[in-house]
C-alpha cells in the first residue's frame, strides 16, 4: 500500500517543484495546443475564429464542471490521506466517478439543446452561427469522457502521480495538435472538414488521455481502488465533494460568464473587438494554465498537511507556491509588453485586428502579476477545504468588479475602457484575497 507520508516529511521546495513540474510540464503543452488549435481555425476564416470564440464561454462551463468537480475529489482524498483514512479515500474516489459520469450526461444533452439560442444571442450571422453549431455538436456529445479523464486527473494528483498526469494529458494534446491539420485542411484520403475537423481533433485528444489513465491504472498500484458497484453512498463524503467542488466550479465557470459580458459590450464597438477577446484569452492561457499546473501541485500538498494539522508546513507551502506563481506572470508580462503585435498576429492577418489588440494586451497584462496573489490564495484555499471563501475571491475577480468597471468605463473611454477594467478588477481582488488568507492561516487551528 502506497505511502504519502513524504508530502509531510520532503523539504517544501523540492517537493513543491517535484510535484508541480510535471504539471506545468502538461500544461505548457496545453497552452501550446490551445494557441495552435486556434491558429488552424484561424487560418480557416475570420468567421471560424469568431465561432470558436464564441462557443469559447460554454466550452469553458463544461470544463469547469468537469474539474471544478474533480477538485473537489482531489480535496477530499488528499484531506482523508493526511489523516490516514484511506477507506474513505478510496470511497471518495469512487463516488466522485459515479457522479462524473452523471454529470457528463447531463452537461452532453444540456449544450447541445442550447447552442442555437446561445450563438443567435451575440450574432445574427448565420454562417458564424453554423460553424459555431458544427464545432460545439461534436465537442460537447464527448462531455462524459471528459468527465471521467479529468476524473482520473485528480485522483492521480492528490495520491502524488504526477508524473502519470504528465504523460497522459501531454499525450493527448500531442495528439491534438497533430490532427488538427489533418482533419481541418485534409490529408491524403482524409477529405477537407474545416471547424468540424477542429472539433474532432479535439475530442481524439481527450479520449487518448482517457485511454492512457485507464492503462496506468490497470498497469500500477496508484494507492486509490474505484469500486463504483460496491461503493458506499456515505453522506458526509458525498457533501464534502460537493461543498468543495460547486465552489471550485463556479470558479472556473465564471470566466465564462466574464466572457459573454465581454463579448456583449464589445459587441456594441465592433465584432473585431470580440475576436480580440478571443485571441486574448488563448494567449494568457499560455501565463494561467503553467500557473494553474502549479496549483494542482500545490493543493493535495497542502490538503495532506492540513489533514495532519500540520499548520506552520500549509504557510510554507504557500508561501513557496506564491513566490513561483510570481516568477510565471514576471515572465509573461515582460513577453506581453515586449511582443503584442507579434502574439495578436499569430491569430489574424487583418492589420487593425493586430493594431488593436496589440494595445489592448499592453493595457491588459501589468495585471497578470497583480493576479499572482488572488491566484494562488484561490488554490491554497480549495486545498484547505474553504470552497466558500475561494468562491468569493473568484466572484470579486470575474463578476463583480470587473463587470460594472468595464461597463462604466466603456461609456467612459470606449473600448479602451473594457481592457482597463481587467488591471482594475486584479488590484482590488488582490488585496482581498491577502487580507482573507491572511486570516484563514492566522485562525488555522
Amino acid at each position: 500500500m502506497n505511502n504519502n507520508d513524504f508530502m509531510k516529511t520532503k523539504p517544501i521546495l523540492p517537493l513543491i517543484l517535484s510535484m508541480s513540474l510535471p504539471m506545468v510540464i502538461s500544461m505548457l503543452v496545453n497552452s501550446l495546443y490551445n494557441i495552435v488549435d486556434s491558429f488552424f481555425v484561424a487560418k480557416i476564416s475570420e468567421d471560424a475564429m469568431t465561432a470558436l470564440s464564441l462557443v469559447f464561454p460554454i466550452q469553458n462551463f463544461v470544463n469547469s464542471i468537469a474539474i471544478g468537480f474533480g477538485v473537489g475529489i482531489n480535496a477530499a482524498i488528499s484531506f482523508f490521506l493526511g489523516a490516514k483514512s484511506r477507506e474513505k479515500a478510496c470511497n471518495s474516489a469512487s463516488l466522485g466517478m459515479l457522479l462524473a459520469i452523471i454529470h457528463g450526461i447531463i452537461m452532453t444533452c444540456i449544450c447541445i439543446f442550447i447552442m442555437p439560442t446561445f450563438l443567435r444571442m451575440f450574432t445574427s450571422d448565420t454562417n458564424i452561427i453554423n460553424l459555431g453549431l458544427k464545432y460545439s455538436r461534436i465537442v460537447f456529445a464527448f462531455s462524459t469522457i471528459l468527465c471521467i479523464s479529468l476524473t482520473f486527473e485528480k485522483v492521480f494528483q492528490a495520491v502524488g502521480k504526477m508524473t502519470f498526469t504528465m504523460i497522459s494529458l501531454m499525450s493527448g494534446c500531442i495528439v491534438n495538435i497533430i490532427l488538427d491539420p489533418i482533419f481541418i485542411f485534409g490529408l491524403g484520403p482524409i477529405r477537407p472538414l474545416g471547424i468540424s475537423g477542429a472539433a474532432i481533433a479535439t475530442i481524439s485528444g481527450q479520449l487518448a488521455t482517457l485511454l492512457i489513465y485507464i492503462f496506468i491504472y490497470a498497469r500500477y498500484d496508484i494507492g486509490i481502488k474505484f469500486n463504483i458497484k460496491e461503493t458506499h453512498i456515505d453522506k458526509s463524503v458525498i457533501k464534502k465533494l460537493y461543498a468543495i467542488g460547486i465552489p471550485a466550479t463556479l470558479n472556473l465557470a465564471l470566466p465564462s460568464l466574464l466572457t459573454s459580458a465581454l463579448n456583449a459590450i464589445l459587441s456594441t464597438f465592433s465584432g473585431m473587438y470580440v475576436v480580440i477577446l478571443g485571441i486574448y484569452y488563448k494567449l494568457q492561457t499560455f501565463l494561467y494554465l503553467p500557473a494553474n499546473g502549479l496549483i494542482q501541485g500545490m493543493r493535495p500538498i497542502i490538503g495532506y498537511n492540513y489533514g495532519a494539522g500540520e499548520k506552520e508546513r500549509v504557510n510554507k507551502i504557500y508561501r513557496t507556491s506564491l513566490m513561483l506563481n510570481s516568477l510565471i506572470m514576471i515572465f509573461g508580462t515582460v513577453i506581453c509588453l515586449i511582443l503584442p503585435d507579434r502574439l495578436i498576429g499569430l491569430f489574424s492577418i487583418n492589420t487593425a485586428t493586430i493594431q488593436a489588440g496589440a494595445t489592448a494586451l499592453r493595457i491588459i497584462c501589468p495585471g497578470f502579476i497583480v493576479s499572482t496573489l488572488s491566484v494562488t490564495a484561490s488554490g491554497a484555499l480549495e486545498g484547505l477545504g474553504k470552497g466558500i471563501e475561494s468562491l468569493i475571491i473568484s466572484l470579486l475577480r470575474y463578476t463583480i468588479i470587473i463587470i460594472p468597471a468595464a461597463f462604466i468605463l466603456s461609456r467612459i473611454l470606449g473600448v479602451y475602457g473594457v481592457w482597463h477594467a481587467f488591471w482594475i478588477a486584479e488590484v482590488i481582488t488582490a488585496l482581498f484575497s491577502y487580507i482573507m488568507l491572511r486570516r484563514i492561516l492566522k485562525w488555522m487551528p
